[in-house]
């Protein structure tokens, strides 16, 4: 019996180990061997940030394709504690809309990634991205800001890579000429790419942003549409701008683990058709791309914090810890997580954070999020202070000053500008 192409190339390995990313599709099936035949060993590596993948049938295909080894990280709750929390704190979402669920999961992966790089002796890193995407650069600097002597093999940049594999046809060419079994064809109509928080879905018919995306895409949510017609009425309990409790007030479950917590909101959220996005968006790297997104359980966190923060933050404060959560969303979508200014801004968002604490009571309905009531020990909301009906401690007579200081600059702009027009008349 012949050796498969595999093993041969398994036995002139001589370069070192790297390390891949891999999936189980058919782009990161084709590098491992191609890797292998370029002369490397190769490790493959999967995270497991909740996208729901059959991980024994990544690892036997894996080692089929030939790798040295395979490890799966679990890193769900990590993700979750040290990644989606502080995006909830800071309210984030890029160009108003998208909640960053693959940018906030690519320097977790990349972390995990970069301790089986230790835990292997490794000196070479791999992935799949291509090379006009985001996580390109996601991946990529997150590794340098993490081991900076790592090595990394990209080979959708590489001449020698994309001059023999011009697209998916060619790669099913190459998966078919050795053997790598693939349970997709070529004609897959668009890219997917999952884990707990979101599914985005790109490429392919969408495209065409003049072309809707399909009712029987999503995977995460139901439509609106045919949603349930009876709301569900949760209590989410925030401490220092994190939930620390989910209360169903109309079933009674109740969760307080963090994970568990965030796969309740995704489960209840997604009944309800919550959390669909379809966007135009501004790659970093200088194009525009449309992306259809799926993201339950943040797009109800994010609305609730926004509520528990507007009665427990002041003002002023709250003015400037949003232009530090713009400066937070850019540097996630852009790679930066591990960088100087990210972990600065993080700093200061998590100190604004000290007293934003309390319950909010949501109702999901039909694929929306509404606020319906919210109470705090911290509350800044002086009931008798607004009162129509209660003067309290407010003089109505100083309004007068305020009013008339504040006009003295909308005055001058208004002779200034009767002036003007004066003069184009004269």
């Amino acid at each position: 019996m012949a050796e498969s192409p595999a093993k041969k190339a398994r036995a002139q390995s001589e370069k070192g180990i790297a390390v891949l990313a891999y999936s189980g599709g058919l782009d990161t099936s084709c590098i491992l061997l191609w890797l292998i035949e370029q002369g490397y060993e190769v490790v493959a590596y999967t995270a497991d940030v909740g996208q729901g993948d059959d991980f024994e049938a990544v690892k036997k295909k894996a080692m089929q394709c030939g790798a040295k080894k395979y490890v799966v990280k679990d890193l769900k709750k990590d993700f979750v504690l040290e990644n989606i929390w502080p995006a909830v704190q800071a309210n984030a979402k890029y160009e108003d809309r998208y909640l960053l669920g693959t940018s906030l999961a690519r320097p977790c992966i990349t972390k995990g990634m970069m301790e089986v790089v230790r835990e292997e002796g490794a000196d070479f890193i791999s992935h799949g991205a291509t090379g006009k995407g985001n996580d390109q650069i996601r991946m990529e600097l997150s590794a340098y800001a993490l081991k900076p002597d790592i090595q990394i093999i990209a080979p959708w940049k590489m001449p020698e890579f994309y001059n023999r594999f011009h697209g998916r046809k060619d790669l099913f060419e190459y998966a078919k000429l050795n053997n790598i079994p693939l349970p997709v064809t070529t004609s897959a109509p668009w890219s997917m790419d999952g884990n707990l928080m979101h599914i985005s879905y790109e490429a392919g018919i969408l495209e065409d942003p003049k072309v809707a995306a399909p009712s029987d895409m999503y995977q995460m949510t139901s439509d609106p549409l045919t949603s349930p017609d009876e709301p569900d009425k949760l209590e989410i309990e925030f401490k220092h701008g994190v939930p620390i409790r989910v209360k169903n007030l109309k079933d009674g479950t109740e969760k307080t683990d963090a994970l568990e917590l965030y796969l309740y909101l995704n489960e209840v959220g997604g009944k309800h058709g919550i959390g669909r996005i379809d966007v135009v968006e501004n790659r970093y790297i200088g194009m525009k791309s449309r992306g259809v997104y799926e993201c339950p359980a943040a797009t109800i966190l994010i609305e609730a914090h926004l509520d528990i923060e507007n009665i427990t933050m002041d003002k002023a404060m709250r003015r400037i810890k949003h232009d530090l959560s713009l400066r937070f969303t850019e540097q996630v979508y852009e790679g930066y997580w591990y960088s100087p200014e990210n972990v600065f801004v993080r700093h200061c968002i998590h100190k604004s954070q000290e007293d934003v604490e309390g319950c909010v009571t949501v109702l999901l309905h039909k694929g929306h999020t509404y606020i319906i009531s919210r109470h705090s020990p911290k509350s800044l909301y002086n009931e008798q202070l607004v009162s129509m009906d209660v003067k309290g401690d407010y003089e109505p007579l100083d309004a007068l000053g305020f009013i008339k200081v504040n006009a003295v600059r909308l005055k001058e702009y208004s002779r200034l500008r009767g002036m003007d027009a004066s003069n184009k008349t004269s």
